[in-house]
């Protein structure tokens, strides 16, 4: 519950913290994002799978972004730089929430991808990246979470939906 509460307060703080600026505002939430991954893993787990998953899913997304980066030689669309493919600050948010997604379950990473949307949304509107920076950014970033992140042992409560059934699934390691 603590961790949930933190991460809506960040998501939340983050704006007003910078209420002035649309790109100050997701360069806050971009930061707070991993930060509160992190602390998520250093106060509920007793050792430090969580943190080293985390750090692998970071460090592998941002390798592949900046090596995309050089890679491709796209203008961005405010003409400050020729790196606008793929969005790193979406990369890095996205491959945060999909870890507390992962490891934690939905209930904590509702708000986490709300901020790393915001993120994204803020980098298009401030004229750093164009829509499909973004989107390959998020993508590279959910792919690395995916890949590294284990659930949290205990149990874990996730949304369900198919064929017209909604629910609840409810999974756990004992």
């Amino acid at each position: 519950m603590k961790a949930f509460l933190f991460i809506c307060l960040l998501v939340v703080a983050g704006p007003v913290l910078a209420k002035s600026n649309l790109e100050k505002s997701g360069d806050i939430i971009h930061l707070l994002l991993p930060v509160a991954a992190l602390g998520a893993t250093l106060v509920i787990e007793d050792d430090y799978q969580g943190s080293w998953q985390l750090i692998k899913s970071g460090v592998v997304s941002r390798v592949a972004v900046e090596g995309l980066k050089f890679a491709v030689d796209k203008d961005r669309p405010d003409g400050s730089g020729d790196d606008s493919f793929p969005s790193g600050h979406t990369a890095d948010s996205f491959a945060a929430a999909t870890f507390i997604q992962q490891r934690y379950g939905w209930r904590w990473a509702i708000p986490a991808y709300i901020g790393a949307t915001f993120v994204g949304y803020s980098r298009v509107q401030s004229d750093k990246h164009y829509a499909v920076d973004v989107l390959a950014g998020a993508a590279i970033g959910i792919i690395s979470g995916l890949y590294f992140t284990e659930p949290y042992s205990g149990i874990t409560i996730s949304p369900t939906a198919s064929s017209g059934h909604y629910g609840l699934s409810f999974s756990g390691t004992f």
